[in-house]
């Protein structure tokens, strides 16, 4: 579907944790498209809720990754350490 090139995204404040995915999740709109963003992560499958500082952390992450990368469906799986 696309790699971000200058174009603004939009992080919706919508964090759930996916049992099914043991993972955090959240989404975003890029150029009117809905995107699900997966975190796999030990460190966060063990959170109880994502704090502010660990909200922009993600954008952060979600951001680098979708300079540096193609997606191309409607999800996106990010594995972090």
């Amino acid at each position: 579907m696309g790699k971000l090139m200058n174009q603004n995204i939009i992080f919706n404040d919508d964090f759930i944790f996916d049992v099914s995915q043991s993972a955090w999740r959240f989404t975003a709109q890029i150029s009117g498209q809905t995107l699900i963003i997966y975190f796999h992560c030990c460190r966060l499958a063990q959170l109880a809720s994502i704090d502010l500082s660990t909200k922009f952390d993600l954008e952060e992450e979600t951001e680098r990754w979708l300079k540096n990368n193609e997606y191309d469906s409607e999800e996106i799986h990010l594995h972090l350490d």
